[in-house]
């Protein structure tokens, strides 16, 4: 059974909570991102957007919302996108550990164009060519499954070699599984906070 819908702060639009960051307040009475939607207390929520959450800090909605005063962080935006880029990162890593994830550029190419490919990876210092290659592939797969396979670049090549336990790190693939769909939902949750569309 899907969860309830909830309100956004901001838009006064209902949406899953999947398309929403939720708030609550700590014990020292500064807000927190609950990305997980999990901590303890009243919260509210916030339409799954960076430019959201600076509309709701501009126009104080979270203290409205939670009726109550509160401690509001200035970084508040790059908390959250800082949150969900570690999910995300974590979500690769262990697509990574269940053998879901390729990396290093014959193998990425083969693996799109077998049609066996949710997502690529372009890592955001990438060369433009490399990029290039990477939706060739794409198209090429999509023309065999008629899906598309999303390129998304939101990280460097520093963290993707991180995340991966690798060394020049410029763009990956992952396989159709379990552990591939979770980073999938993963990266476009961060992308759409960033208000990206893939690559």
């Amino acid at each position: 059974m899907a969860d309830p819908e909830r309100t956004c702060i901001v838009t006064r639009k209902a949406l899953p909570p999947k398309k929403m960051i939720r708030f609550v307040v700590g014990p020292d009475q500064q807000l927190v991102p609950d990305i997980k939607a999990k901590l303890p207390g009243r919260g509210v929520w916030v339409s799954n957007a960076r430019s959201m959450v600076e509309t709701a800090m501009a126009k104080k909605l979270f203290a409205r919302g939670l009726k109550q005063g509160i401690s509001v962080p200035e970084n508040l935006p790059d908390m959250v996108d800082n949150m969900l880029s570690s999910a995300a990162i974590g979500a690769l890593g262990m697509a990574k550990r269940a053998g879901a994830c390729l990396t290093g550029a014959d193998n990425v190419d083969k693996k799109i164009r077998s049609g066996r490919t949710v997502m690529a990876l372009h890592a955001t210092d990438g060369a433009e060519d490399g990029l290039r290659k990477l939706h060739q592939a794409a198209y090429a797969s999509q023309m065999l499954t008629g899906k598309e396979v999303p390129v998304y670049r939101v990280w460097s090549s520093d963290q993707m070699n991180l995340a991966l336990g690798a060394t020049n790190v410029i763009h990956a693939a992952l396989n159709d599984s379990g552990a591939a769909l979770n980073c999938l939902s993963a990266v476009k949750r961060l992308a759409k906070y960033r208000e990206m569309e893939p690559s």
